[in-house]
């Protein structure tokens, strides 16, 4: 199906899944993999693929494992970041992708942070939005005593009951957090679209309780030595600016950090257009 704008919507089968992605742009075009975080969807790229596709640019935003519907496996073991990455690199393989240039925002960046470590060959450039360099993360959480705090959900979110306490009151708990970090009201509507269905949220939830089992995790991150953008928001309130200025010790390649005043954790709801001409002057300095 494609939309008004250029955008196609379609399933692409990956390391056995079926996940819906919209995609953008000549086919001959330099490939751009957009991954969005948690709690969203593919429509938090709705802006850059139709700007990438203008700029020649091969565009692909998939919903990632557990939002789509052919991908939404049972068990916490499933949504282990071996898998997360494998399902990303399976995408990349079915648009003929070698190599490609991969964009993520919060649990998006993270699994791009990983793929430019471990799959450096695969990788023309990173751009992160919120989500510092793992490492980064870590040490934050050790050394900032702000950051445990505002990454309290990860631990709330490894209960049994995270899930059905988020969908009480018609999602109203799930609702009001996107709404304080200044979702619009239109745009939380098109992510509980998705998010809104237990099975659906329940499999989102559960990147957060597979962090644990994660070799890739618990084993640490190289340095990143591909060329990296990373975009963040100094209101957001889940990252602090220790984790934030320290990602550039672990980045080893040509390195831009865009700090923007007074946005919080969804940059491309809460400010749409900043990201795009961002990426869009990223990708023609490193394509």
């Amino acid at each position: 199906m494609t939309g008004t704008n250029g955008v196609t919507t379609t399933v692409i089968e990956s390391n056995g899944l079926s996940f819906t992605a919209d995609v953008a742009g000549p086919a001959d075009g330099q490939p751009v993999l957009l991954l969005h975080g948690f709690p969203q969807t593919r429509h938090t790229w709705r802006a850059e693929l139709p700007a990438l596709a203008a700029a020649g640019y091969r565009a692909c935003a998939p919903d990632q494992r557990g939002y789509s519907a052919g991908a939404r496996p049972g068990g916490i073991d499933n949504y282990r970041v071996e898998l997360l990455m494998a399902d990303a690199l399976g995408i990349a393989d079915s648009l003929g992708a070698d190599r490609f240039h991969i964009v993520g925002h919060d649990w998006g960046g993270a699994l791009g942070w990983f793929i430019a470590a471990h799959h450096t060959e695969r990788v023309i450039s990173l751009s992160v939005i919120s989500r510092p360099h793992p490492v980064a993360f870590m040490s934050a959480m050790r050394d900032d005593p702000e950051q445990p705090h505002r990454s309290r959900h990860h631990p709330a979110f490894q209960r049994s009951e995270a899930t059905d306490n988020l969908l009480v009151d018609a999602a109203g708990p799930l609702r009001r957090a996107m709404a304080r970090n200044g979702v619009p009201e239109v745009d939380i509507d098109a992510y509980l679209s998705t998010l809104g269905e237990r099975d659906a949220l329940d499999a989102a939830v559960n990147w957060y309780r597979a962090m644990g089992p994660s070799r890739i995790q618990s084993n640490g991150t190289p340095p990143t030595a591909v060329p990296t953008m990373y975009v963040w928001g100094n209101e957001d309130v889940t990252v602090g600016r220790m984790a934030a200025e320290n990602t550039a010790s672990h980045v080893i390649g040509p390195y831009r950090f865009e700090e923007i005043d007074g946005v919080n954790h969804f940059v491309t709801d809460e400010a749409p257009g900043v990201f795009t001409e961002l990426l869009l002057s990223h990708l023609a300095e490193h394509g």
